[in-house]
């Protein structure tokens, strides 16, 4: 058998919390969206007053070449400044404890701060999460943690007087009886047992201060008792949120100010924002690597070209970290790129559907700004095009990682401004070609899925071309912002061969009716107008309608001429040559 790498310590509820709070034990969950619903930590003081276990925490004793670092954690103010401890599995578990036990705020997804409020019923012994009723009924501790902070302040019997006097006034107005000494006595107990609950076990492992980051990333990745999948960048936040607090909180804030629409933040139209976004960012920008499992050994002080460790590297290599975090997370350049996406036809989250392509595509975008000195109009064209193949061409789904590393190797070898661009333009050359606008990109097209790069390629194209809606004069860019839809969408998604005309004529799978190449966007009006009708029908209303401009909106929206009076499976084959025709004509725009 091979040597432990951990040890295992009998452990309390109250010893562990009690360590959180004085900051010995280091717990990022407090810092950064708490995943699990209120009624799963009811469920949790369900168990633990039924005697059920609970499961384990996985600690691991602070590496000694993190012993200078003096940074807290939490909200609180810490005896602690430095934790001796971190929580590898059972952060969720130790969170919620942590929280409801002692009003500690968590953040919700948003990380807007919030409160946990898990309510008790001493007569029944009944936990619930807290409701506005609840709160009216004078016969449930609304918060729990008031039962635990009332006896940390040694107001324990005050409290439960007050609890009790607050409950016969409550019969009384009702016109019932008041408490029965059972009662009261009842009621003594089970906050008695409540309170118990401190010194409930919580077994505990705690792996040796010997063990390598690689042991510990890969006990992290595989140990999953709190039912959240944890993987590299998990690792790497909590590494950042306990060693580097001031990283880790203005890693939050640029997350929190993409959500919320703003001036002067973070806040867009493309994505939100998430930490692990920020970390392959700067692993990128700072290191040029890919790997997840590269940031967690550059931040332990790892040369990855010699394989050793020393302060003097981890202390060159957090320094590298941070400017390349202030490079990520400066507007100027965010924005700057963010110019470059909608410039390409992506001007809303509704048809980026790789958070891979924003991210790497970004990485390029600041190395040719911040390493080549690549002026702004060729910096901007060039990672618009970029970006447009990328999306389209599923660049970065699959083997990411490792094409990105590929990429940076290449760019080892590239020292100008000029090669910078002549490589991009390489590699997009080598994407678009002849054959994959003319073959391979409409057998892409050939698909009903509701997800789909291509689909949303197209519709980009359509906004790069500046084409307005399909019998329309409206232009779709307008109606994808947001704040232009309401409660009602201003457009809708829909079938050129209405999929109940379809249906009457024999084309009952939504494997066929649901092609992307029967989808066109259509303002709420049109839409209306043209409802099940066949398309023999609603387009002679519309060759009335638009006259001359009836051919070019059909041309711009790629239907094939006399569409209408097509087999509906000969109208798909030739729409998508020309959906890839269109996608090829925003292209050579751009």
């Amino acid at each position: 058998m091979g040597k432990e790498l951990f040890t295992n310590i009998p452990s309390k509820v109250k010893n562990l919390v009690d360590d959180v709070r004085i900051g010995k034990i280091g717990l990022p969950d407090l810092q950064r969206p708490f995943v699990w619903q209120d009624n799963k930590v009811r469920d949790l003081f369900d168990s633990m007053l039924r005697g059920y276990p609970i499961g384990y925490v996985m600690l691991w004793e602070s590496p000694a070449d993190y012993d200078e670092k003096k940074n807290s954690i939490g909200g609180n103010k810490k005896i602690y400044e430095e934790p001796k401890e971190l929580v590898i599995d059972g952060q969720q578990r130790l969170t919620a404890l942590v929280a409801a036990m002692y009003g500690v705020k968590v953040k919700d997804k948003s990380y807007s701060e919030r409160e946990i409020k898990i309510s008790y019923n001493p007569l029944n012994r009944e936990f619930a999460v807290w409701t506005t009723a609840i709160d009216r009924d004078k016969e449930w501790v609304t918060k729990i943690s008031d039962v635990f902070l009332a006896k940390e302040n040694n107001s324990f019997t005050k409290f439960r007087r007050a609890y009790i006097n607050d409950l016969n006034d409550a019969r009384i107005k009702k016109g019932e009886s008041e408490l029965t000494d059972e009662e009261q006595d009842l009621i003594e107990d089970s906050l008695n047992d409540l309170l118990g609950l401190e010194d409930f076990s919580l077994p505990t492992l705690e792996i040796s201060v010997n063990a390598d980051e690689q042991d510990v990333a890969d006990i992290f990745v595989r140990v999953n008792s709190g039912g959240q999948n944890l993987n590299e960048n998990n690792f790497i936040q909590t590494l950042i949120a306990v060693y580097e607090k001031d990283v880790h909180d203005k890693i939050t804030e640029f997350c929190l100010e993409s959500r919320i629409p703003k001036d002067g933040t973070s806040y867009n139209n493309i994505m939100e924002i998430d930490p692990q976004h920020l970390v392959r960012m700067a692993v990128g920008v700072g290191f040029h690597r890919a790997r997840l499992r590269y940031a967690y050994m550059l931040l332990r002080g790892k040369n990855l070209e010699t394989g050793k460790y020393s302060d003097e590297t981890r202390t060159q290599n957090l320094t590298i970290f941070k400017n390349a975090l202030e490079n990520v997370m400066n507007l100027n350049n965010w924005h700057g790129f963010l110019n470059c996406v909608s410039n390409a036809g992506y001007v809303s989250n509704k048809i980026v559907a790789s958070s891979n392509a924003v991210v790497f595509s970004y990485v390029l975008y600041l190395i040719g700004k911040l390493e080549y000195n690549v002026d702004s109009v060729r910096l901007n064209q060039i990672i618009s095009k970029w970006f447009f193949m990328s999306a389209i061409t599923y660049f970065y789904t699959g083997s990411t990682e490792s094409e990105v590393e590929k990429q940076f190797a290449d760019l080892r070898s590239i020292h100008t401004a000029d090669d910078f661009i002549d490589y991009l333009e390489r590699i997009i050359s080598g994407r678009f070609t002849d054959d994959y606008f003319n073959v391979t990109l409409p057998n892409e097209l050939n698909t009903s899925s509701a997800i789909s790069p291509v689909w949303n390629g197209y519709i980009a194209s359509q906004i790069v071309l500046n084409n307005p809606m399909l019998f329309s004069t409206s232009a779709l860019t307008t109606h994808l912002l947001p704040g232009t839809s309401g409660t009602k969408n201003a457009i809708d998604k829909h079938h050129i061969f209405p999929k109940n005309y379809l249906s009457q004529i024999g084309y009952n799978s939504d494997r066929d009716r649901n092609q992307a190449a029967n989808f066109t966007y259509l303002d709420y009006v049109t839409n209306i107008d043209i409802s099940d009708d066949a398309p023999i029908k609603y387009i002679e209303r519309y060759k009335e309608k638009l006259g001359e401009e009836f051919k070019t909106h059909c041309e711009n929206h790629a239907l094939p001429e006399n569409f209408e009076s097509m087999d509906y499976l000969e109208f798909l084959s030739k729409r998508r040559v020309l959906m890839a025709q269109i996608i090829k004509k925003a292209f050579m725009r751009l």
